[in-house]
């Protein structure tokens, strides 16, 4: 299995910034796409940003040019980096990995328990 846990939520005020990190552990064999949905109350789960192994990546139009996703292979982890932030980033941020454990033959999704950001206006 792989385990995933985030850290680096809170309080902010709009405009302020804030980093995330994420870190898989487990059996781990290979991740290829890590990256940060958030969901907001009374609403679905959606894409923040994604990173390949390789580096490619992809932002939600809302936040393009505010956020930015990075990723260390060597530790398995990845990192969102908010700035500038609104009232309406406030959400349950959560890690993905697409990942292969040493028993499997395949990928799957596997997710973080999820870290509060809160920006207040």
């Amino acid at each position: 299995q792989v385990q995933l846990v985030e850290s680096g939520g809170g309080l902010v005020q709009a405009g302020g910034s804030l980093r995330l990190s994420c870190i898989a552990s487990g059996s781990i064999f290979s991740i290829d796409a890590m990256g940060w949905y958030r969901q907001a109350p009374g609403k679905q789960r959606e894409l923040v940003a994604q990173i390949t192994s390789g580096g490619s990546t992809n932002y939600a139009d809302s936040v393009k040019g505010r956020f930015t996703i990075s990723r260390d292979n060597a530790k398995n982890t990845v990192y969102l980096q908010m700035n500038s932030l609104k009232p309406e980033d406030t959400a349950v941020y959560y890690c993905n990995a697409q990942a292969q454990t040493r028993s499997s033959i395949s990928t799957r999704g596997y997710w973080g328990q999820g870290t509060q950001v809160t920006v207040s206006s």
